[in-house]
């Protein structure tokens, strides 16, 4: 039987930096890397608001990504 490991683990803070000619709003993005891989989904909120808040543009969403290895 097939196993998943969880190898890494990262989380990606979308930021609305403003409007095009249009008024549709254009995001930016960050990715932050090695992120405790027993981190729970708090933990993780919390510290992408806290990352967020030294933003001068708003936090519009967090993406947590994990890579697994397949053994």
């Amino acid at each position: 039987m097939a196993m998943a490991m969880l190898k890494d683990s990262s989380i990606r803070l979308e930021f609305e930096t403003g409007m095009n000619e249009k008024g549709e709003p254009i995001y930016k993005g960050k990715t932050y890397s090695n992120i405790r891989k027993e981190a729970t989904a708090d933990q993780v909120d919390q510290a992408a608001n806290a990352l967020g808040g030294l933003s001068a543009n708003l936090l519009n969403s967090v993406e947590r990504n994990d890579s697994f290895e397949i053994i």
